[in-house]
């Protein structure tokens, strides 16, 4: 192959980077269809940070602290935008406070159960990032979500791959929580009766 070959060849983009793209261009449009205005905004960019996330995470098992606070931020901004008072702030951290808490307990209690890491601390900062951008049903929303995705996955991914089931193989939850916390907001968006105080 000539070297200009061999550099067309690096440009073309792979099956699963347009794959990555598409979900995103998908998700952006369903974002500001679901919620025209500055929260359709926020939401598509919340969108595109999970979108990010979950593509990390499946890569390296890690998710960076830099997408967490930037999912962070504009869960702040969503807030505010959807109802600007301090107590909705004060809401919004409480929920994320009590989501990490949980998730913290679920790390270390797994860990002391099995002696060794089931969660990420990536994983239990995200825990936070949903419960400030969804309220209490969302949360438990996006979490069953996750769970039963996260579940397939291990069950399919050995099976495809034609491979025995390993009860130690790692997993990367942030590949299944991050797309269900927007997917839990564009179903709360979609449908604004299903909001619990």
């Amino acid at each position: 192959m000539t070297p200009r070959g061999a550099a067309r060849a690096m440009r073309r983009p792979r099956l699963t980077e347009i794959v990555v793209a598409l979900l995103g261009c998908v998700a952006v449009a369903a974002s500001l269809w679901a919620a025209p205005g500055g929260q359709g905004i926020v939401g598509a960019a919340l969108a595109l940070v999970m979108l990010a996330i979950a593509v990390i995470d499946a890569r390296s098992l890690r998710i960076p602290n830099e997408l967490n606070a930037v999912a962070l931020a504009l869960a702040l901004i969503n807030t505010v935008l959807s109802a600007p008072v301090l107590g909705s702030l004060a809401e919004a951290a409480l929920r994320g406070a009590v989501t990490m808490l949980v998730f913290l307990g679920i790390r270390i209690g797994y860990r002391r159960l099995r002696g060794r890491e089931g969660l990420g601390l990536g994983d239990v900062k995200l825990a936070f990032v949903a419960g400030a951008w969804l309220d209490w049903l969302m949360i438990a929303v996006a979490v069953e979500l996750a769970a039963v995705a996260a579940l397939a996955g291990y069950v399919l991914w050995p099976l495809l791959a034609k491979q025995p089931l390993d009860a130690a193989s790692r997993l990367p939850f942030g590949l299944f929580f991050a797309p269900a916390i927007w997917a839990a907001w564009l179903l709360a968006a979609l449908l604004p009766g299903l909001h619990l105080p």
